[in-house]
């Protein structure tokens, strides 16, 4: 499925003294299947721009086009777009509220027939990584923070949407858990032949994960390009937005500086141990010095 956005801009309280221009002329296109990330400090108009593009939000200005539909049309029934476009909010286990664990999940798609709902449960437990028999009759409020997350994201895959968005699906989870949730959003992408736009701060997890990154500040959308191009060619600019750049693009710019060949373009820990291993090896080392 995909998205493109035309010049939106959203004006909060407009009009008024304290009138605030969170969304600024802002233009895009997602392709289908893409795995987007979205970063920007807070404040940045992230969370802003996800709520617009299942029509949760209307526009002050500028148009949506869900594959080729203008969702931003006056008067349109947007419950078709809302059960393709799927939207996992920060926090999102507070909105569970089900006696168990399978009611929960159950609660999207509970109007279609019987069979049907149960398959989605089971499909969608299954793709979160939670058994069914061990899970489905559990009250969600006995499970551990990153199982309640899981239980979330299966409330919205249940309706199995073609864009899941997750608006910072790690937030107050220990490193554990959110390395669970990211290795869950990768096969969540990987196996259902979905778009996945993914709202984080964690720009090291961004860089291996997304094919994608979006660089929002301000209200603008200031960059757009694969995680490569925007480290590499951004790093000054980001760092001049508040925002940090991959640890491991820290490490081989410094260096890079102290003197050894490497490439400052790398995003992931192989791509630095292997430049690391080549310039050892160049000046006569071992792997192991």
């Amino acid at each position: 499925m995909s998205i493109k956005v035309e010049n939106l801009t959203y004006i909060y309280d407009e009009g008024m003294p304290f009138e605030h221009r969170a969304l600024d002329d802002v233009s895009f296109e997602i392709q289908d299947r893409d795995f987007v990330g979205l970063i920007g400090h807070t404040g940045s108009g992230k969370s802003t721009l996800i709520q617009h593009l299942n029509g949760l939000m209307k526009p002050s200005s500028g148009k949506i086009y869900i594959n080729g539909f203008d969702i931003t049309q006056k008067d349109q029934n947007l419950t078709d777009i809302r059960k393709r476009v799927g939207i996992v909010f920060q926090y999102a286990e507070y909105q569970l509220f089900e006696e168990t664990v399978a009611k929960d999940i159950a609660f999207g798609p509970q109007n279609l027939d019987e069979a049907e709902v149960d398959r989605r449960v089971r499909k969608a437990m299954a793709d979160v990584g939670l058994d069914y028999d061990h899970f489905s009759g559990k009250s969600p409020f006995e499970l551990s923070g990153g199982q309640k997350r899981r239980v979330a994201i299966a409330g919205v895959i249940a309706m199995e949407p073609e864009v899941l968005i997750l608006d910072e699906p790690t937030a107050g989870l220990d490193p554990g858990g959110r390395d669970e949730i990211f290795d869950l959003i990768r096969s969540l992408h990987a196996n259902n032949n979905m778009t996945v736009i993914l709202s984080s701060h964690s720009m090291d997890d961004m860089a291996k994960l997304v094919n994608t990154l979006m660089v929002m500040n301000k209200g603008r959308l200031e960059i757009m390009g694969s995680p490569r191009e925007v480290f590499k060619e951004n790093a000054d600019r980001l760092r001049g937005m508040g925002l940090n750049i991959p640890q491991v693009l820290e490490l081989a710019i410094k260096l890079k500086r102290a003197g050894y060949d490497v490439r400052t373009d790398v995003i992931t820990i192989e791509e630095v141990k292997a430049e690391l291993e080549r310039c050892l090896l160049k000046k006569g080392g071992s792997k192991n010095a």
